[in-house]
């Protein structure tokens, strides 16, 4: 899902996105390609599930699919904007990870501050 609005005078698309656990992550980072191409210089905010794991974003290890995303954010100069926690982005009985990522193009990174997990669902 793809929202434009605007945020003061910048205009700004966020993006939901999934990143399926079944599917090659290389399918959903062409799709973050397409929107980085449709944005066309415009602010981008990408709320992901990732469902990749890595250092660069607080986790414990850095997995197959966490490789490959870090090698995609750093080429395409985008941000992420989750900071350190105790708590985690995902949890279940299984364990816990931070696999949900909000990432930011050079546009939109002004317009996020003070990135929290909050201990309540959403």
């Amino acid at each position: 899902m793809v929202l434009e609005t605007k945020v003061g005078n910048v205009t700004l698309l966020i993006a939901s996105m999934y990143f399926d656990i079944n599917r090659p992550i290389y399918y959903d980072l062409q799709k973050m390609q397409a929107i980085i191409m449709h944005a066309n210089g415009v602010g981008i905010v990408f709320a992901v599930d990732s469902n990749a794991r890595s250092t660069s974003w607080h986790g414990v290890l850095t997995n197959k699919r966490g490789k490959a995303m870090d090698e995609f954010l750093i080429s395409r100069q985008l941000h992420i904007a989750n900071e350190e926690s105790c708590r985690t982005t995902f949890w279940t009985s299984r364990g816990a990870s931070n696999i949900d990522l909000t990432i930011l193009n050079n546009q939109a990174i002004g317009l996020i501050s003070g990135w929290t997990i909050h201990d309540q669902e959403s």
